[in-house]
């Protein structure tokens, strides 16, 4: 049996049978120059289990063996070897181990301040991805910081890590066309879009431009529309003194009820139980 962790609490648990290898931008300033707070290679197993109700920065994590569970747009999804996941900032965040199975992962959390953590960061929920490159740069980087922490073999790693990073997150940059039909939307998305109004900016079937975001996003353009209109609510909650209906207006919901019910589907809270949340 499964047991699923409370989303409406902050949660770290390790246990005993877990090993950690981390490197944080406190200690290594070529990844405070990347806005990265701090990177990792962790060998889990269950109680291991993280909960935050309110992700600060965005976060990717790449699974490298075994099997757990992490949640993404408001569903538990199994996440096992050469899948890698990317939370957005401001969003509900969780995952943990599944008994009796390790689960090795790597990640990266960025700081708020990281391009990678704006309200218009576009990137897939889950992708395929080999994370054996990125795992062994981010060992090389706490290699070098528990030696001598040379200044330009640290950035060289880092480097490689933002590398490998801007493989996993920003393949659908590769599609133009997607790139400048996101970014209209992005600055208008109040609008009522439309499936047709989406595939007239991009110049492309509608039925094109769901292989396309299938392929890209993991998800249909519906779904990324309404994935990246939460995600700019969610900012402008801890960003801003706006009224939740005024929030609602901005992002292209008239409804203040549908509002509310996607706004919980996704990151599991009212928008008003959101806004008083710490920051974790």
């Amino acid at each position: 049996m499964i047991n699923t962790p409370n989303l409406q609490t902050e949660t770290h648990i390790y246990g005993d049978d877990t090993r950690l290898t981390t490197v944080r931008a406190e200690h290594c300033e070529a990844l405070a120059a990347r806005h990265i707070a701090h990177v990792a290679v962790i060998d889990a197993a269950a109680p291991y289990t993280i909960v935050r109700t309110r992700l600060s920065g965005s976060f990717l994590q790449v699974c490298l063996g075994g099997e757990g569970r992490t949640l993404l747009d408001g569903r538990w999804h199994r996440q096992g070897t050469g899948i890698a996941s990317f939370a957005p900032a401001h969003a509900l965040h969780a995952f943990h181990c599944l008994p009796d199975l390790r689960w090795q992962l790597c990640w990266v959390r960025f700081m708020p301040s990281s391009p990678r953590s704006l309200a218009g960061a576009m990137a897939p929920g889950l992708t395929h991805f080999d994370g054996w490159p990125l795992q062994h740069a981010i060992l090389g980087l706490a290699h070098e910081m528990s030696i001598s922490a040379d200044p330009g073999s640290c950035a060289a790693w880092v480097d490689l890590i933002e590398r490998y990073v801007a493989r996993i997150v920003d393949p659908w940059q590769r599609e133009p066309r997607l790139n400048q039909m996101w970014k209209e939307v992005l600055a208008d998305l109040g609008r009522d879009w439309t499936l047709d109004d989406l595939a007239r900016l991009a110049n492309m079937s509608p039925e094109h431009l769901r292989r396309l975001c299938w392929k890209n996003f993991g998800r249909s353009p519906g779904k990324q529309l309404t994935t990246m209109r939460i995600a700019q609510a969610a900012h402008q909650l801890v960003t801003t003194s706006k009224k939740i209906e005024v929030v609602a207006r901005n992002v292209g919901y008239i409804n203040p009820f549908t509002f509310s019910n996607t706004f919980k589907r996704l990151t599991g809270f009212r928008p008003s139980e959101y806004r008083s949340k710490p920051r974790g």
